[in-house]
């Protein structure tokens, strides 16, 4: 009778924790969807707080569950003719050659350093965000004192390339991948504003070129994990079905919402975050 009882309850826990890590999940995928991968962020933090995982485990689940969810992003952008594939594809091939050197780091550095580093990086984004999201709201249009070096041709459709849009591009994508690897977080907060900078592309297709780029880069981040043996399927699998139903529920709540307001929610949330990861990292 003693052991059917510690059954039950052992049962009763584990379907508890699949439900939070499910909630997890469409939590995070609901900012991606409304935000344009910046929920992907904030994955990391989330599986550390309530899963109580180290940060070297949580960032494989982090890039699985991003992978799962910007892959059908990045589907649904080719379908609507925004996604620009070979920009996305030439970033991907130097984030997939960074992101194993991350993830290789990731597993060396103490956990302390990595989740100090984590917040710093989140305090930088949120913070920009805000600033962004308060301008767009007031009006205020950023002046651009030269043009990107990756001009849209008009009359194609399609980038023109150079040398200085390729070198711009390369760096994007590497720099996404190596932080991908290393902490986590699908590399969008950097693709995004670096489209924006680099590009004349509109936003759409910056946010369907940069979730293409996710998607690669994470799932081959995500393979890598596997492979070593170091992602946690019983963990990944929830939260990557729940990112996708929440990435989907996002997407149709995102024409009913102000998107500069929902960023500045956000940018607030990732803040609180932030703070709270840098007083967990202080305990450690």
């Amino acid at each position: 009778m003693h052991f059917v009882l510690i059954f039950i309850e052992t049962h009763h826990s584990m379907d508890q924790s699949i439900l939070l890590i499910t909630f997890l999940g469409v939590f995070v995928g609901l900012l991606m969807g409304l935000t344009g991968a910046g929920g992907g962020i904030l994955s990391v933090p989330l599986l550390v707080f309530f899963l109580h995982l180290p940060m070297a485990q949580a960032s494989p689940i982090a890039l699985c569950a991003i992978a799962f969810s910007a892959s059908i992003g990045a589907i649904i952008g080719f379908k609507n003719h925004v996604l620009r594939y070979k920009a996305a594809m030439f970033m991907s091939i130097f984030g997939l050659i960074l992101s194993p050197v991350g993830l290789c780091i990731a597993q060396i550095i103490p956990n302390k350093p990595l989740i100090i580093l984590f917040s710093a990086i989140l305090f930088y984004t949120s913070i920009k965000l805000f600033h962004q999201a308060s301008n767009l709201i007031k009006g205020i249009i950023p002046k651009e004192d030269t043009p990107p070096p990756c001009k849209l041709d008009q009359s194609i459709g399609k980038l023109i390339w150079t040398v200085p849009c390729a070198r711009s591009l390369m760096f994007a994508g590497a720099g996404a991948g190596f932080l991908s690897g290393l902490l986590g977080v699908g590399g969008g907060f950097i693709i995004v504003p670096a489209l924006k900078k680099f590009t004349d592309l509109p936003m759409k297709s910056i946010v369907a070129t940069s979730l293409g780029v996710l998607a690669i880069v994470s799932s081959g981040g995500a393979l890598v994990s596997f492979a070593s043996d170091n992602l946690n399927m019983t963990i990944a699998l929830p939260f990557s079905f729940g990112s996708l139903l929440g990435l989907l529920i996002g997407k149709g709540l995102e024409k009913k919402m102000t998107g500069a307001r929902v960023q500045q929610i956000f940018s607030i949330f990732t803040f609180m975050v932030a703070i709270s990861l840098l007083l967990k990292a202080m305990h450690l």
